[in-house]
């Protein structure tokens, strides 16, 4: 190769080096079919870094060949230790030398040359040229060509190693590294080191004599055992020299013209950012290309006069299928506003509901009024993007009404590609088409890219644009409704799952946030203040024990002062510091005071800052109640998940959580009902798995935690005291959650060894859970998913991992996802029985809380609805083993579960 321009800066990247740094470093990413990705996402991610970084007009990423190179006919041995290329990387080298030609980048390839020479050749004539090196590389043998025009670098780590920084990491220069490496050898390429010569002996000796050859010529003067193996090991010494030393005059068939930067591919970027399911390209490989994309909007009609709604109105009763999106203020909590509303059906139309423009004709009432009939009907079909949010503000913006309880012929396009797929990490309609309508995908975003507030629409002159959204976003979300619905119609388990849970539930859901949660204020504002006191009496301690004061919510300054006390170092950070994790506090805690006291700092602070204070503010002015937001899309096991505030995290056994739960009271002439699955999950197991014993437990109504230590000490169930119950109660939970011999051991403080005898002992007694868990594993790893009972998926990406801890979390989790999902759909039906059910009585359900439902319930009716809840919950599914709810009532949530039996 000629040599090049001085003028021109040259970036060369050891391509292997950072293609295994990512696979290793990221993790086990997949796209949507399961294909591994995250080698080629972190070295996309680092080559784009460079090419913006550094504006370079000349790069090569430069691979090794597949074969034997010349340094294998020197040493036959050379990298004969290392393992073949994992399968899941193997997988991606094809698809990524297409990306880094689409980021216009050259590949360098030499059959029987291996990367690093080719590097070296080229870097050392560029050099030669007057021009600016840099290499990109983790690998220490290209230290060797470091000078004041070539440059190491590490994006990685942000690495810049120059001919001092080299020096300050090796204690050699340089021209020495090849010395050095002869002198230690080479373990990831099987190249041996001289006996008793580690990298501090290397450094001092050539140091001392300044090069290899001047160590080997001197070998005699070298006293002691260190001379006797540096002499002994002469000719391995020579050979391991040649083997280390890079080779910087090879003749290749380039020129530099090649090696020219190009410009971005952004259309095939585009293509296997959809491919791959790489959203993240959106905002920065792709963000100039999306910037370019004309917006293509749909056409529309502005509906400004009633005769036109009336036409469209008669024009849908023909229509199959129209998408409907809302515009509206969400800006003041509980109190949405609806700003316009657009549809798309044979033809679109928008209506400024709130435009301040339009002068001509409130049709806000009418809207109101109709639109409601709309949702009732069988049809047409309405397709929604998150149809929960958009009817809760339909719903507010009249009397309240039941008529949401008869809700008919809709469909959620979110709900159903969360149905399709739990584990997506979102379902946001940019997500959706590029899952569903990839080749759309650019268009989708550039009409969607406004990201106006909804009351920047209000405006007159915004109306143009505010319509154009609406309806490109009500007809994205039409076209969607036809590859995901066709989706949901192929698999009768996740119809069922859509059709009978998800869609009902959606009404459910809307009412139970509208109607909110009473609480009294005065009991939580006594308890911020008696729980203020005592963090006040806890930092004082703290401070005694410490001999300072400190920021006992800070875990640095916590860091330190343990280091400073000389705490028991339990568990390292990544960063190398003392871990303050809870788990590490509460093993500290068993024999300092100073852990003890920052747990219950924590704690409280919790409480406070979660509950006591933040509920108050939380209280909706016009209804005087709290309205949290139940989520169906939050949780890969189906679980309803709850936010502002989160209900789900208040504790249910600790005294304080009590207290707090004392402060969710029923209005006067009402009372507070609660109704909890008993041991749901456990009851699922019995039943899954068949096992008779278990089995057997449950339809004699034995206390199953007495039973199984009864079953696994093999006493009489009379025999069974206190600590072995906690024991066999551990045992129960831990292995609903796939837990180890070393997780129960740790759990009940015991030896492994003491822990394995009690599994083994429980599967001995009950051998069908084992069969259970077994088949669990096996069908997470043949399907990548498992199913509740209903049907419904539960994708584990992890199962498919090259890195084993990530596997056997996700076989854990395929053991404990068929239960916690079918108890999920359990509940999720009790709820939809009951909404019809209830309609009778004054009787409202107001909160879901894991296996629990909460109902505010007029006094005199307490006893039948309690009747009525009861069959409902245990009837909903018929189980091997009877479901059983405990059910209690009160004045407020504490004590209705103080009642409860």
């Amino acid at each position: 190769i000629t040599p090049c321009q001085a003028n021109q800066p040259l970036i060369l990247v050891d391509g292997f080096s950072y293609l295994y740094r990512a696979f290793y470093a990221l993790p086990a990413l997949t796209n949507a079919a399961g294909v591994p990705t995250g080698a080629i996402y972190g070295m996309v991610n680092m080559l784009h870094k460079l090419i913006t970084d550094y504006q370079p007009k000349l790069m090569a990423v430069v691979c090794d060949s597949p074969g034997q190179t010349i340094r294998h006919h020197l040493y036959p041995e050379y990298k004969a230790n290392r393992a073949a290329m994992p399968e899941a990387l193997a997988q991606q080298i094809a698809p990524l030398y297409h990306i880094i030609a689409a980021l216009g980048v050259t590949i360098i390839s030499v059959p029987g040359i291996e990367a690093d020479d080719i590097i070296a050749t080229l870097a050392t004539i560029a050099a030669q040229s007057g021009k600016n090196v840099l290499i990109a590389s983790g690998d220490k043998d290209l230290a060797q060509l470091v000078n004041n025009q070539i440059t190491l670098i590490n994006t990685m780590t942000d690495e810049h190693l120059t001919v001092e920084a080299i020096y300050q990491k090796f204690a050699v220069y340089p021209e020495q590294i090849s010395d050095y490496l002869a002198l230690v050898g080479d373990k990831s390429d099987n190249i041996p080191g001289v006996p008793m010569v580690g990298r501090k002996t290397a450094a001092k000796l050539l140091q001392h004599y300044g090069s290899l050859a001047n160590i080997l010529a001197q070998s005699a003067n070298i006293n002691g055992k260190l001379g006797t193996a540096i002499r002994a090991a002469t000719t391995q010494i020579l050979l391991a020299k040649d083997l280390v030393t890079v080779k910087c005059d090879l003749s290749l068939p380039w020129h530099w013209s090649e090696l020219q930067v190009k410009n971005y591919n952004y259309a095939a970027l585009n293509d296997w950012a959809i491919k791959l399911n790489f959203k993240r390209w959106s905002s920065t490989l792709l963000a100039h290309y999306n910037s370019e994309i004309p917006a293509e909007n749909y056409p529309y009609e502005l509906i400004t006069q009633q005769q036109q709604l009336d036409v469209w109105w008669q024009q849908t009763a023909t229509t199959t299928y129209v998408a409907v999106n809302l515009l509206s203020d969400t800006s003041i909590a509980g109190s949405p506003q609806l700003l316009g509303i657009a549809m798309a059906g044979k033809s679109n139309i928008y209506l400024p509901i709130k435009q301040l423009a339009m002068t001509q004709q409130d049709l806000s009432a009418k809207l109101v009024v109709d639109m409601l009939p709309l949702c009732l009907s069988t049809t047409p079909l309405k397709v929604w993007h998150n149809m929960k949010g958009q009817l809760a503000i339909l719903l507010a913006q009249q009397p309240p009404s039941s008529a949401a309880n008869k809700l008919a012929g809709n469909f959620d396009i979110m709900l159903a590609a969360y149905v399709l797929d739990s584990s997506s990490v979102n379902y946001e309609l940019t997500s959706l088409i590029a899952k569903y309508l990839p080749e759309s995908l650019s268009v989708a975003q550039s009409m969607l890219k406004h990201s106006n507030k909804a009351t920047d629409f209000l405006a007159p002159e915004a109306l143009p644009q505010a319509a154009a959204t609406m309806v490109n976003t009500a007809m994205l979300i039409k076209q969607l409704y036809t590859p995901i619905s066709a989706a949901i119609a192929k698999d009768p388990g996740l119809h069922f799952i859509f059709t009978a849970i998800e869609m009902p539930l959606v009404p459910v859901l809307v009412a139970m946030e509208q109607h909110g949660v009473l609480i009294d204020v005065s009991n939580l504002q006594q308890q911020t203040a008696e729980l203020s006191t005592r963090l006040h009496e806890i930092e004082q301690e703290a401070y005694q024990i410490a001999g300072q004061k400190f920021n006992l919510n800070s875990p640095q300054q916590i860091q330190q002062l343990f280091m400073a006390l000389n705490m028991p170092l339990l568990r390292k950070t990544p960063k190398g510091k003392p871990s303050t994790a809870d788990d590490v506090l509460q093993e500290l805690a068993l024999d300092y005071p100073l852990p003890a006291l920052i747990i219950e700092h924590r704690s409280l602070s919790k409480l406070i800052f979660t509950y006591t204070q933040k509920l108050p503010q939380q209280i909706n002015a016009r209804t005087g109640r709290i309205h949290t937001s139940y989520n169906q899309t939050a949780t890969v096991t189906g679980r309803l998940s709850s936010s502002e505030p989160n209900l789900q995290n208040i504790p249910i056994r600790t005294t304080l959580g009590k207290r707090i739960r004392q402060a969710f009271i029923a209005p006067p002439g009402y009372q507070i009902v609660t109704a909890d699955y008993s041991q749901i999950e456990l009851r699922l197991m019995a039943h899954i798995a068949q096992d008779k014993n278990l089995l057997l437990a449950f339809e004699q109504g034995l206390d199953i935690h007495q039973a199984t230590a009864a079953e696994v000490l093999n006493i009489a169930i009379t025999e069974v005291n206190n600590s072995q119950r906690r024991q066999a109660k551990a045992i129960n939970f831990g292995l609903l959650y796939g837990m180890s011999a070393f997780g129960l051991a740790r759990q009940l403080k015991i030896t492994q060894q003491a822990a394995q005898q009690y599994i083994d002992c429980y599967f001995a007694r009950y051998p069908q859970v084992r069969v259970y868990m077994d088949t669990a594993r096996y069908n997470a790893h043949n399907d990548g998913y498992v199913t509740t009972l209903w049907g419904r998926r539960l994708y584990l990406p992890g199962i498919k991992s090259a890195k084993l801890s990530q596997q056997k979390t996700a076989e854990r989790a395929a053991i404990n996802a068929p239960l916690q999902g079918s108890a999920a759909d359990i509940i999720k039906m009790a709820m939809i029985r009951l909404h019809q059910v209830l309609v009778p009585y004054d009787a409202v359900m107001i909160m879901q809380v894991h296996d629990e439902l909460v109902f505010e319930v007029e006094t005199s009716c307490v006893a039948a609805v309690k009747t009525v809840i009861a069959a409902a919950m245990c009837e909903v599914a018929s189980l091997s083993v009877p479901l059983t709810v405990v059910i209690g009532s009160g004045a407020n949530w504490d004590l209705a579960h103080s009642h409860a039996q």
